[in-house]
Parts: C-alpha cells; sequence; structure tokens
C-alpha cells in the first residue's frame, strides 16, 4: 500500500517541486496539491490522507492551525515542512499535534525517511529545531504541562521540567543539588513508567502529555 500525502503550500514553485520528487518515490501517492491550510484540512475531511505536508506561513489558515484541525477532525498525521525555524510556530505545532517538523532545505531522501517514520508511529524533529525549542523553554520560567503528575514522584517531575527546558545532567545536578549517577536513575524510572525511549521523548512529553 503507498503512503497517501496532500502538500500544502501557497508556493507553487514548491508545491509542485515537492510533487515531482516524492512521486520518484514508489513508497508515495501524492493525492493532491492545495495552497493552504483551510483546503488542506477541507481535502482531509473529504478524502483518505495519510501524510499531510504543511507549510507554516500559508494566506486563510496557517500550518499549525491546521495541525490543530486535522488532528481533531481526521487520521491523517501532518508534518510541518518549512523554510521557517521559528520558536513562535514549532511548540504550538506539537503541541497541536504535529508528527514531524522539518526544515524544506533538506534532501529528498530525509524527507522521505521522515515520512516513512511518521506512517511508522514516530514523531520527527530535527536536531535544529530541538535546539529552538530548548532555547525558548529554557527562558521560560513556568512551563505549562499536560502530564498526569500522580504517576511520578516529586522529584522525577523536577526533573522532567528541566529536561523540557533542556538542561543537561551536569545542569539539573547543579541545579537540584543531587549527583548526575542519581539523575540517571530517576531519567531510567521515568522511560519505565512512560514507555518512552530517550530524553527528547521525555521533552516533548512533558510539554504535550502525549507518548509518541
Amino acid at each position: 500500500m503507498k503512503i497517501k500525502v496532500i502538500i500544502a503550500d501557497d508556493n507553487s514553485f514548491i508545491r509542485e517541486g515537492l510533487k515531482i520528487i516524492l512521486s520518484t518515490y514508489v513508497e508515495f501517492e501524492v493525492l493532491d496539491t492545495v495552497n493552504d491550510g483551510k483546503e488542506a484540512v477541507d481535502y482531509c475531511l473529504k478524502h483518505d490522507v495519510d501524510i499531510a505536508l504543511l507549510d507554516v506561513r500559508m494566506p486563510n489558515m496557517n500550518g499549525v492551525e491546521a495541525t490543530k484541525l486535522i488532528c481533531k477532525q481526521t487520521n491523517t498525521k501532518p508534518i510541518i515542512l518549512t523554510t521557517f525555524d521559528d520558536d513562535e510556530y514549532i511548540l504550538d505545532a506539537i503541541k497541536n499535534g504535529a508528527k514531524g517538523y522539518l526544515l524544506k532545505n533538506n534532501d529528498p531522501e530525509q524527507i522521505r525517511d521522515a515520512m516513512k517514520s511518521v506512517m511508522n508511529g514516530n514523531s520527527i524533529i530535527q536536531d535544529v529545531i530541538l535546539e529552538k525549542i530548548k532555547t525558548n523553554l529554557s527562558e521560560t520560567t513556568v512551563i505549562e504541562t499536560k502530564i498526569d503528575m500522580k504517576l511520578f514522584t516529586e522529584r522525577e517531575r523536577e526533573i522532567m521540567s528541566l529536561i523540557a527546558r533542556g538542561f543537561s545532567n551536569k545542569g539539573i545536578s547543579k541545579e537540584l543539588f543531587i549527583s548526575e549517577g542519581t539523575i540517571a536513575n530517576y531519567i531510567t524510572s521515568i522511560l519505565g513508567k512512560t514507555g518512552l525511549e530517550h530524553r527528547t521523548q521525555i521533552a516533548i512529553y512533558y510539554i504535550t502529555g502525549k507518548v509518541e
């Protein structure tokens, strides 16, 4: 079965370029290309779409708003594909359910691999974008979390919050006055309780409340 894709971008050159590139891969079927987020949402409501590649900045409805509606109303997996890596959009896109956040200047092979990974149930965030998230959160004094706090000890919650704000184990050690070995043990416990595999997923889980 081919992965059914739509592409939403207000730049026709990029839209058609992506369509040509993806159509060269046997794994994908590009169903259509649309001009903005509203058209993307409407299309996903009417058709069986596996992945929606969404630009961030589009008229009528941007990619972040479209992501929210697509996730709420369909089974389509949105991936934000953009030339921008602004912090103002990244967190909102992830909170709204985006399964990937990639820059358009990636090699076609990277985009293909990311899309296949998303179809296998993973979330894809590039390192450069993850750094933006960390920078944004490290400047935030209070982070609202959607996780079930009852699942974790007070110390585990403290560590998760600091991980979400981009602290390393060494930084957490200085902040909480406990050894890095003890922190590693707590992280192991957190991973065990959530079924997550690494600290990046802990950060995203703490922000969104979702285990991807």
